[in-house]
């Protein structure tokens, strides 16, 4: 019944969605080309407030818990488990004070308006999942950058997102590189739930009614751990909070 229901909302949300990005595209160019990152990024966060807006039509909501538990004025390292395009909606915009810089995939740099252009210029790395070696050299220098301005990075190790809100095993080699070269950054798991559902029914219709939350767990210094506590932990912290 739900499926059914679904489907004039979400053709409803699909020509919002479609439309705040068409609309944004030009106001990010503009903002960055003339007033600089400050102006591109304040364009980003309302771009994504308005999307998770959008998301209220589809009967979401969204809860953020643990916001006290990110230290601030030193770089961060969020790292979180991946369920779906809500993850990084909500990230952009619960965490902005925080400068969020994302990990991608190289297909996403091209071919959607707004969300290829900030990733091409609002700090965040395109990495080819196929060319390992290619992605070194690029964390490391998002590393350094978050090191330099005290802002943050988000990876999520998975790599790809769940379609059952399972998480499927974590790579570590992206997130040693992240504390290796950022050695006075914090690492702070994220642990998402249900965002999956967004999709559960495939691309279209979008699952409705969903209770989408971001727990943030205790922040960890980088310099306190060898790199395989440290992973440890962070894994075990955003796994024990996942309700499938």
């Amino acid at each position: 019944m739900q499926k059914i229901i679904s489907y004039p909302i979400s053709f409803i949300a699909i020509l919002l969605f479609l439309l705040t990005l068409v609309i944004f595209h030009p106001i990010q160019w503009i903002c960055f080309n003339v007033f600089g990152y400050q102006a591109h990024k304040k364009t980003v966060d309302y771009m994504n407030l308005v999307l998770l807006r959008i998301g209220h039509v589809l009967f979401n909501n969204f809860k953020i818990e643990g916001r006290e538990n990110i230290p601030t004025g030193v770089p961060i390292i969020f790292v979180a488990n991946h369920q779906g395009m809500y993850d990084i909606i909500g990230m952009i915009w619960f965490l902005r004070k925080f400068h969020p810089k994302f990990v991608s995939k190289i297909e996403l740099g091209k071919g959607i308006p707004s969300v290829s252009y900030n990733l091409r210029h609002g700090g965040s790395v395109l990495i080819d999942r196929q060319d390992p070696k290619q992605a070194i050299p690029l964390i490391k220098g998002m590393s350094q950058y978050i090191e330099k301005h005290k802002r943050s990075a988000v990876i999520f190790p998975e790599g790809t997102r769940t379609k059952t809100g399972k998480p499927k095993e974590f790579a570590q080699s992206g997130l040693k590189i992240l504390c290796k070269y950022a050695p006075s950054a914090y690492v702070v798991p994220i642990t998402i739930n249900n965002s999956w559902k967004f999709f559960r029914f495939g691309f279209f219709p979008y699952g409705l009614g969903n209770h989408i939350t971001f727990t943030i767990h205790e922040a960890m210094s980088v310099k306190d751990y060898v790199f395989e506590d440290l992973m440890s932990k962070t894994e075990n912290a955003i796994v024990q909070g996942i309700k499938v």
